[in-house]
């Protein structure tokens, strides 16, 4: 990119950023730690490509200024950690709802392809959910009891193990995008066809309503957060491949970083699905309406939280932007 373009391209946002340093506008010291962030990518990447120049000399004066009155007035509070979940965390998603609709579309064809696959030949379940699951789930049905594998471990053990188990398979979800993705859609993959195979052996057996009505009680979190840490390794392998305005290296510590803090918000909604099916999901005599209603509110606060909130939330903070810099 030409000095000109580039300068042109993000010249609002300095100047913003040095009216907020002369204290000429009042700003939120989230939104003005997200600027200083820009200010230090802008300044890595003119290093790069126009060293010596005006450009760089401007961006680290700014940058320069900027690090003593951030680190000396926004300081660590004991709300940290609910500023991420409320602001930080909701900002930074509305950034990548790209990779999460592609890490659900492709979850969501395999998927598909899994149900197909069952429908179509005779050993497919068998060979991806194993000889032992099938035989057992086939006595459970003949004992009139087609749940009964979720009543077999205590409460605890079983929410312990189910959570430590799909923390496990998010966190492979992740790590394998820097296999430049292909490890993260393998995962979609081997999951999607998973479930799709699941599904169709049960609506086979003519149970595919009580299979649903119980398994989508913890799964719906637990399905929805796999999807979302396939978000995460696609941000990671974005960052390898897509460098845009900044240096590749930069390019790749933004797409970890940002990949962690994707992560890091699975972490209590799969603790949540490991809760349901631990203590919840083994209730199969509870009513349909109460079913439903967990299920819906399941995938309500997953919508809200992951779709919708980051929507409001970079609605409000474009506002907040805008009047500080027409103030």
């Amino acid at each position: 990119m030409r000095e000109a373009a580039f300068v042109k391209q993000n010249k609002d946002k300095w100047s913003t950023f040095e009216s907020a340093l002369a204290n000429r506008t009042d700003i939120a010291p989230n939104v003005l730690s997200d600027l200083y962030i820009e200010i230090t990518d802008h300044l890595s990447y003119a290093k790069t490509f126009y060293p010596a120049s005006n450009t760089e000399r401007y961006l680290n004066s700014l940058a320069s200024q900027a690090h003593q009155k951030i680190y000396r007035t926004k300081r660590e509070s004991k709300n940290r950690i609910f500023s991420f979940w409320k602001t930080e965390f909701p900002l930074l998603f509305k950034q990548h709802h790209r990779e999460l609709l592609i890490a659900f579309l492709v979850f969501g064809f395999f998927t598909f392809v899994g149900a197909f696959s069952a429908a179509n030949e005779g050993d497919f379940v068998r060979s991806i959910l194993g000889d032992g699951y099938v035989n057992m789930t086939l006595e459970n049905i003949e004992k009139g009891d087609p749940m009964a594998v979720y009543k077999q471990m205590g409460e605890f053990n079983m929410f312990l193990g189910i959570t430590i188990n799909n923390i496990r398979v998010a966190l492979m979800a992740f790590v394998y995008g820097f296999l430049l993705g292909i490890g993260t859609l393998m995962v979609m993959l081997q999951n999607g066809i998973m479930l799709g195979s699941f599904q169709y052996f049960f609506y086979e057996k003519g149970l595919l309503w009580e299979s649903m009505r119980t398994i989508w009680i913890h799964g719906t979190i637990e399905i929805s957060v796999i999807i979302i840490a396939g978000c995460a390794g696609l941000v990671l392998a974005n960052g390898m491949l897509f460098p845009g305005t900044y240096t590749r290296l930069e390019s790749f510590k933004r797409g970890v970083k940002n990949g962690l803090k994707i992560m890091l918000s699975t972490v209590p909604f799969f603790i949540l699905a490991g809760f349901l099916e631990g203590f919840v999901t083994r209730h199969t005599e509870m009513p349909d309406w109460l079913a439903i209603l967990i299920i819906t509110s399941s995938l309500a606060l997953i919508i809200y939280y992951y779709i919708i909130y980051p929507y409001r939330i970079a609605a409000a903070d474009s506002i907040l932007v805008g009047n500080d810099g027409n103030s």
